[in-house]
C-alpha cells in the first residue's frame, strides 16, 4: 500500500509491523507559505505512504477547519498541498507506534535535518505539530504554541499543538482555531 492507492482499505496488522523504521517521502517544494513538521510518520503512515494517515489523526480536518483547504483532504491527496502552498515533513524520518520511542538525540538531529531542508526549500512559515518535540529538537524547553521568537533559516517558526487522536487536551474545534491563527497570520504576512 502507498502513495494513494486504495483509499479505503486498512493496512492489516502485518504490514503495520513491517512499517516500523521505514521512512515516507516528504510532500516539499520551493517557496511553500507553509511547511508542517510532524513528529515522526506513525506506522499506519509508513504502511500507506500518506502523512498523518491513521483513522483519528486530526492534522487534514484541522487543515481545513483552519481555512487552508477549501474542503477536507483525504491523506492520499496529499500531493495537491503544494498546489496551497503548503508542504509536510517530519522531525524525525523513522516510523514508530508512538512518538514517545523517539529519543531526544533524534529529535536534535531531526530539527538539524530540519533546518537544511528550510534552507534548501526557503518556506515562509515552519509550523511543528507537537510542543515537545519543538522544545527538545529545538532546545527551547520553554517554548508555548503559537509564533516562535526566532527564525529557522529565513523561515518564521510556528508552534501547534499534535493532532494526534490521542492528544485530548484538544479538540478537533480547538485543533482547527490553532491552524487558523497560523493561517491569518500567513495571509497576512504575505
Amino acid at each position: 500500500m502507498s502513495g494513494g492507492a486504495d483509499r479505503g482499505r486498512r493496512p492489516t496488522r502485518e504490514e503495520l509491523a513491517a512499517a516500523a523504521d521505514r521512512t515516507i517521502p516528504d510532500v516539499i517544494a520551493p517557496g511553500l507559505t507553509a511547511l508542517f513538521v510532524g513528529i515522526n510518520p506513525g506506522l499506519w503512515s509508513a504502511a500507506t505512504g500518506w502523512h498523518f494517515a491513521r483513522p483519528g489523526n486530526r492534522f487534514w480536518p484541522a487543515l481545513h477547519r483552519g481555512g487552508f483547504t477549501p474542503r477536507p483532504l483525504h491523506p492520499g491527496e496529499q500531493d495537491t498541498l503544494p498546489g496551497y502552498g503548503l508542504g509536510i515533513t517530519n522531525m524525525v524520518a523513522r516510523a514508530s507506534a508512538r512518538a514517545d520511542e523517539l529519543t531526544a538525540a533524534e529529535l536534535v538531529d531531526g530539527a538539524e535535518i530540519l533546518a537544511d531542508k528550510v534552507r534548501r526549500h526557503r518556506p515562509a512559515w515552519v509550523a511543528v505539530v507537537g510542543v515537545t518535540a519543538y522544545r527538545i529538537g529545538f532546545g527551547r524547553p520553554k517554548a508555548t504554541f503559537g509564533p516562535q521568537p526566532e527564525l529557522l533559516g529565513d523561515a518564521r517558526l510556528w508552534v501547534l499543538p499534535n493532532p494526534s487522536g490521542l492528544n485530548a487536551h484538544f479538540t478537533a474545534e480547538t485543533l482547527g482555531v490553532a491552524f487558523g491563527e497560523l493561517r491569518a497570520t500567513t495571509t497576512a504576512s504575505a
